[in-house]
């Protein structure tokens, strides 16, 4: 047998012989003529280069690699939930530190005294961040009863994960660092299904009960001892022109005490939630609420038939016996 029929795959950047081909065919893969290379060419073309388009002119200048950004977040998040030996802290810190002034570099923060500045100001909060995840790992055991103890949480609950990640890129957010935060707090959303922008300001000792589908928008802010359920959004009215809103609060304001159900939707920058109210679920509020309030939804009737042997169910057509199938 020839040596390229030995092999069932080719190296980087060389077009497959016809034997490859075949190979490839036989596990399930490329069948038929491969793309002319004249059209390859007129792709090659047409997607190199910096275009007149906004992509090129996001990407061309140069962006962080979100790659570089998650594995930084996973190694932090890591710190401050699961490394608790002192031999092995002295040792990551400085490997966080000097992978965030690689990031900072990469994104184009200018200036090592001003990445230098970043970089202390941000391990200096590690402590008030580890203090912060363990309020929250109390509020999910004292709001869950099906917490089995605070390990659990620490470990399995989406909702610290999203919250951990959260409380990271805030800080980097109110440093103004560009891009990261935004890359952290979606990898977040992508794992979670938590969707935290990274400006929004959470109080202490805040639980999400599931989380899945829960958005809490930039410009929001939650008081203390705050408890919401999955489906949860806290966002902005929608306008024609949202553009005009940029750098305005967008999203309400919860104060302390609050619990929100699920699937409740609070709306607007000027809708403030007053401490101690409960919002129940799938309500729709674009408007405040007084503290102390218990705001719910008129339900509609529930109507209960009873099924009549022979006849069919309300809404179900009946089988037509006569029709042939």
């Amino acid at each position: 047998m020839a040596a390229d029929e030995k092999r069932v795959g080719a190296p980087p950047g060389e077009i497959p012989t016809a034997r490859y081909a075949g190979a490839l065919s036989e596990q399930g893969g490329v069948q038929g003529a491969f793309c002319p290379a004249s059209v390859i060419e007129s792709a090659v073309d047409g997607l190199s280069g910096c275009q007149d388009d906004v992509l090129s002119e996001a990407v061309c200048r140069g962006v962080v690699d979100p790659d570089h950004v998650v594995a930084w977040t996973d190694r932090t998040e890591r710190l401050l939930r699961f490394q608790f030996d002192a031999s092995v802290l002295r040792s990551e810190i400085p490997v966080v530190a000097q992978k965030l002034a690689a990031l900072l570099t990469e994104a184009g923060v200018v200036g090592a005294q001003g990445i230098e500045s970043i970089v202390t100001e941000f391990i200096a909060s590690l402590v008030r961040l580890r203090r912060a995840i363990s309020d929250d790992v109390e509020a999910a055991y004292e709001g869950d009863p099906a917490a089995a103890g605070y390990e659990e949480i620490a470990v399995s609950y989406p909702a610290i994960r999203a919250l951990a990640i959260h409380r990271i890129a805030h800080e980097l957010y109110l440093r103004q660092v560009p891009l990261i935060p935004r890359i952290m707090s979606e990898y977040a959303h992508d794992r979670t299904g938590i969707d935290i922008h990274p400006g929004a300001r959470i109080g202490r000792h805040f639980f999400i009960d599931h989380g899945t589908g829960v958005v809490i928008g930039e410009t929001t802010e939650i008081g203390d001892n705050v408890r919401l359920y999955q489906g949860v959004t806290l966002g902005a009215n929608s306008v024609r022109d949202s553009n005009r809103l940029r750098g305005q609060k967008r999203h309400p304001t919860v104060e302390d005490d609050v619990t929100v159900y699920a699937g409740a939707k609070i709306l607007g920058g000027e809708t403030v939630i007053g401490t101690g109210s409960v919002i129940g679920g799938n309500v729709w509020i674009t408007e405040s609420v007084p503290p102390g309030a218990r705001v719910v939804t008129d339900p509609p009737r529930n109507v209960v038939h009873r099924e009549r042997v022979g006849e069919p169910l309300p809404l179900q057509l009946p089988w037509d016996e006569e029709e042939e199938t």
